[in-house]
């Protein structure tokens, strides 16, 4: 097991030096998804939900999040993202709405923590909009798809 890079010699939380780092472009790539009544995905798709676009808001909620992960997540550094996309694929038969986010930057530290900060909140904000019609979605399994850049290079959950 590698060592904890989060820890001091003497094992208390500290934040990584990243200082001396190369400067590389990275990119990460996080999925979760958000399970649902067929009513209540139809509502969602029709734009039939009375706090507004669902998806436009969601959206927007992610981007937000992956911009202020380091507020959120003790001990990660503020980054200057250069690029976050949020996607969303519908799926009508299994009731669920895939969610994908995207980070980039040319920096000294990856930005997986800032796509799974943006994926996470992009689906609780589906849900706390959609929570007047149904309170028993289900936040399916969160994470991280890809990730390029850094010294230890490309790393794929597929491969």
């Amino acid at each position: 097991m590698q060592n904890l890079t989060h820890l001091d010699e003497k094992g208390a939380a500290r934040m990584v030096d990243i200082t001396d780092k190369e400067i590389t472009s990275r990119e990460a790539v996080a999925t979760t998804s958000i399970s649902m009544a067929a009513t209540t995905l139809k509502k969602v798709v029709s734009q039939g939900i009375k706090k507004g676009d669902v998806l436009s808001v969601a959206r927007i909620a992610g981007i937000q999040a992956t911009k202020q992960c380091s507020t959120l997540i003790p001990l990660c550094h503020p980054l200057q993202l250069s690029a976050v996309s949020l996607d969303f694929r519908v799926d009508v038969q299994q009731n669920k709405i895939f969610i994908t986010c995207r980070c980039k930057l040319v920096g000294r530290t990856g930005v997986e923590m800032e796509a799974l900060t943006g994926a996470s909140v992009a689906a609780l904000t589906i849900y706390d909009m959609c929570k007047a019609l149904e309170k028993g979605m289900v936040i399916g399994e969160t994470r991280l798809e890809k990730k390029t850049g850094g010294k230890s290079g490309t790393w794929n959950a597929n491969d």
